[in-house]
């Protein structure tokens, strides 16, 4: 029997929102940011209108980020930023409701899956809102051949979150989560001119900055950009330049962690999924992956190929929309959200 409705991916992501529409790609990739009134907690903007007004707007007005880390940090705030998304995309009628796959991070508790789910089908989801782990959805969307008895890794590199996973037959093999993307990368920039520069700017200035000449490595040739901001001393504004080297040097305890995740996520593989990772190559993806040099440290520090996805950020999105057709297979091969809860308990119970 066809179904009746839309089927929508969404890239539920801490900096970014990504919608893929089964049959029509990406429709909608804006920002994870809400506009509220303070008065009466009313939304007044959401995603790119939102973001314009970041360090922009009145006191009356607060603009926040409702995802953290890859987790729902505010639940109304995302319930009602799902809602915005979902009925531009599946329209306002209320009889057919689309049928969804949300990314989630590999590592979320059962409870935080639960709260994913719940604000999901609260926004407009047919129930029930399918749950698809990130670094899964987001090999489906590099067209890795997750579904063959092979292993393939992946490093999905987010606003708030890294993911690194070795995958085979639509299962996760071994897996790691790290509290580090691009947003972090962002702060560490903003600190570093602070510190070293005496020019505080805004998270917008330094995430310009980071796609500027932001980079990994050490460039072959040391290039610079300008960047405007308040002098911490004087109050007054004040440009200044900025090299490539000193972002580098700004940013590399981030890098680090990213290295980490992925030397974790290979030092528990099994040796014949692993061999089969060194054949093939790891695949990064997410918007993490598009900073200068990641893949040359990430190549340098596992001894293991390392391929860029194309369209990188899109990934996920458009993985969570073609894991519908997958949906029986996926739900074999990863624990259920009961599953998670029990052996979260289990591991309470066991204590440190």
């Amino acid at each position: 029997m066809a179904f009746l409705g839309k089927r929508i991916g969404i890239d539920l992501g801490t900096a970014s929102i990504l919608v893929c529409e089964y049959g029509r790609g990406i429709v909608v990739d804006e920002p994870a940011v809400v506009a509220i009134a303070e008065r009466d907690s009313t939304v007044v903007a959401v995603g790119d209108e939102a973001r314009a007004m970041i360090g922009r707007h009145p006191g009356s007005i607060s603009v926040v980020r409702p995802m953290r880390d890859g987790v729902i940090a505010d639940y109304l705030i995302t319930e009602a930023m799902l809602r915005y998304f979902i009925s531009r995309v599946a329209g306002r009628t209320r009889f057919i409701r689309p049928e969804v796959a949300i990314s989630v991070p590999v590592g979320v508790t059962g409870v935080e899956q639960r709260a994913v789910r719940d604000a999901a089908e609260a926004a407009g989801a047919r129930r029930p809102a399918h749950l698809i782990p990130e670094p899964l959805a987001a090999a489906i969307g590099a067209e890795i051949p997750v579904g063959s008895p092979r292993g393939h890794m992946v490093i999905d590199i987010g606003g708030g979150r890294t993911e690194a996973a070795v995958i085979s037959m639509f299962g996760i093999v071994s897996a790691e989560s790290a509290r580090v993307g691009g947003d972090d990368l962002d702060d560490a920039i903003a600190h570093y001119v602070r510190r070293r520069h005496n020019l505080i700017i805004g998270e917008r200035t330094a995430e310009e900055l980071k796609i500027a000449i932001g980079s990994a490595i050490p460039l072959e040739e040391d290039t610079t950009a300008s960047v405007r901001g308040r002098d911490q001393i004087t109050g007054l504004p004040r440009t200044i330049t900025v090299r490539s080297s000193e972002i580098t040097s700004a940013i590399q305890e981030q890098v680090a962690a990213i290295v980490g995740a992925a030397r974790a996520v290979l030092e528990r593989t099994p040796p014949e999924l692993a061999s089969d990772v060194i054949d093939r190559g790891i695949v990064v993806t997410g918007g993490g992956a598009l900073l200068r040099g990641l893949d040359t440290i990430l190549m340098h520090e596992t001894n293991v190929p390392v391929h860029v996805a194309d369209d990188p950020r899109l990934c996920v999105a458009l993985g969570a929309g073609a894991s519908l057709d997958y949906l029986e297979v996926i739900a074999r091969a990863i624990p259920t959200e009961e599953e998670s809860l029990v052996a979260e308990g289990r591991a309470t119970l066991r204590g440190p």
